[in-house]
C-alpha cells in the first residue's frame, strides 16, 4: 500500500469522516489496561486522536511520509514513519516491546496489509492476556435518491482502476482472514455493523472521492475520473455547493484477542 495515498494526502485529511466518540469508549472498555495503544496505518491520525482520549500513549505509524505530514499533533500521540523495509524486530522495539500493547487499531487500512506478516506482529505486541486487536472500515455513504444512483454509476467507471485488495473492504471485511478470538465485537466472517452519521458539504463529499487511491491511479494513466462534467453532475444532484446533506457511512468492525 506504500504510496497509494501520498498524492491525495490533503484530500484524505479533509474528505474522510472521523469516527463517533462512543466507538473509542466501547473499545477502551474491552481492555483492562490503558497504558499503550498502537494505531497502524494511521494516515493523518484520525483514529489515533480518538484512541488517545482513553490511553496514556498512542504510537501511530504509517508507511506514508506524506500522510504523516498531515497528521494532527496530540500530546499523547507519537507519530512514526515505518517504511516497508523496516524489520519486524525493529517495529516491536519502537512500539514498546513484546506484550506491551493494550489496544491495536487499524482504521480502513488492514485490507492493504501483508496479513501473514502483520498478524504475527500484532500477536507479539499485544498484552497477553488483556490486549485487544480491532479493525474497521466503512462503505461509501448513502446520501439521497438523487446522489446514490449517480454514485453507483460512477463506481462502475472506477472498477478498472481498483487495486484487488480493496475487495476485502467492498465485502465489509466478511472475507477478511481474522484468526483472533472474539471479544464480543464481531468474529471472522461476521463483522458487526455500525453507522457513521454525518452532515457534510458538497466540497467535503468531493474531497472524499478525490481521496480514493484509484483517482490518482487513473490520472497516472491519463484518465480523469472526476472530470469537470462528472463533478458538475454530482453538484447539480446534490442541490448546489451550499447545501449541507445528512449522510450515513455504513461501518463494519472486527475485534479479537490472541488465542492462548
Amino acid at each position: 500500500m506504500a504510496g497509494l495515498f501520498d498524492k491525495q494526502a490533503e484530500d484524505y485529511l479533509d474528505g474522510r469522516p472521523d469516527y463517533p466518540p462512543h466507538w473509542y469508549s466501547m473499545l477502551a472498555a474491552l481492555t483492562p489496561h490503558h497504558s499503550l495503544a498502537w494505531d497502524v496505518g494511521t494516515g493523518n491520525g484520525q483514529a489515533a486522536l480518538g484512541v488517545a482520549e482513553h490511553y496514556e500513549q498512542v504510537i501511530a505509524t504509517d508507511v506514508s511520509k506524506a500522510q504523516l505530514k498531515c497528521a494532527t499533533p496530540h500530546p499523547r500521540v507519537k507519530y512514526l514513519h515505518t517504511p516497508l523495509s523496516l524489520p519486524d524486530d525493529e517495529i516491536v522495539r519502537l512500539i514498546g516491546g513484546e506484550g506491551s500493547v493494550d489496544l491495536v487499531t487499524v482504521a480502513l487500512a488492514v485490507h492493504w496489509f501483508d496479513l501473514p506478516t502483520f498478524y504475527p506482529l500484532v500477536t507479539r505486541l499485544l498484552r497477553k492476556p488483556g490486549g485487544v486487536f480491532v479493525v474497521w472500515g466503512y462503505h461509501i455513504p448513502t446520501v439521497s435518491p438523487t446522489i446514490d444512483p449517480l454514485m453507483k454509476r460512477f463506481l462502475h467507471t472506477t472498477l478498472p482502476f481498483w487495486n484487488e485488495k480493496i475487495q476485502l473492504a467492498f465485502d465489509g471485511y466478511k472475507t477478511l482472514p481474522f484468526p483472533f478470538e472474539s471479544v464480543g465485537l464481531g468474529c471472522e466472517g461476521q463483522p458487526v455493523s455500525l453507522d457513521i452519521p454525518k452532515k457534510i458539504s458538497f466540497d467535503r463529499f468531493l474531497r472524499m472521492l478525490r481521496s480514493w487511491s484509484l483517482i490518482a491511479t487513473a490520472k497516472d494513466q491519463g484518465i480523469d475520473l472526476l472530470s469537470e462534467e462528472v463533478v458538475k453532475e454530482f453538484e447539480t444532484a446534490w442541490g448546489g455547493p451550499q447545501v449541507i446533506a445528512s449522510v450515513t457511512y455504513k461501518g463494519f468492525m472486527l475485534a479479537g484477542k490472541v488465542k492462548l
